[in-house]
């Protein structure tokens, strides 16, 4: 069981992900963004996925791509801090998407590989100890909890299908 991360394990800038996160089990509410996420982007037609609410906006494509790449970064931390206090650089989320080839792809491609990466997380946290779910490591410059991360990784996700929602569909 992964409990609630304390505001001190997050930095004041997560608190913007971690806040939007209810108090259900963190494992039950990934499982259902994932179930409900992949189904909206599944739903999204390929003469949409392209689509940019603004000039200099990430495409449809790249707002999923982003989704994962956060994820993927924030499990590694999550499993690297679980085995020992390190500290560990941020990543700059222009730069990824700068050098990323979503929009290349099928936006029906790009929905599997959430799938899979959100099974992957699930797998991750549900494996853990609540003692290894409370280690702490720094990442971008901040101590953090690897349970915190299982707090972000769900409000990015819900941070960024609020703005999918309401600019993109």
């Amino acid at each position: 069981m992964i409990s609630r991360p304390q505001t001190d394990e997050y930095s004041a800038y997560a608190s913007r992900y971690v806040d939007l996160v209810g108090n259900e089990s963190i494992l039950e509410i990934l499982k259902r963004e994932k179930d409900t996420t992949y189904n909206l982007f599944k739903e999204i037609g390929p003469d949409k996925a392209m689509y940019s609410y603004a000039e200099g906006k990430w495409t449809i494509k790249q707002v999923l791509g982003h989704m994962i790449d956060t994820e993927r970064v924030h499990s590694y931390r999550a499993l690297a801090f679980s085995h020992e206090s390190i500290e560990l650089p941020g990543f700059d989320q222009d730069v990824y998407m700068a050098n990323a080839t979503f929009n290349l792809r099928t936006l029906e491609d790009i929905a599997n590989e959430y799938k899979t990466v959100r099974e992957s997380t699930l797998y991750l946290f549900g494996s853990m100890s609540e003692e290894q779910s409370m280690r702490k490591g720094i990442a971008s410059g901040s101590p953090v909890s690897v349970r915190a991360f299982a707090y972000m990784i769900a409000g990015h996700e819900m941070y960024h299908i609020k703005i999918l929602k309401e600019r993109y569909l």
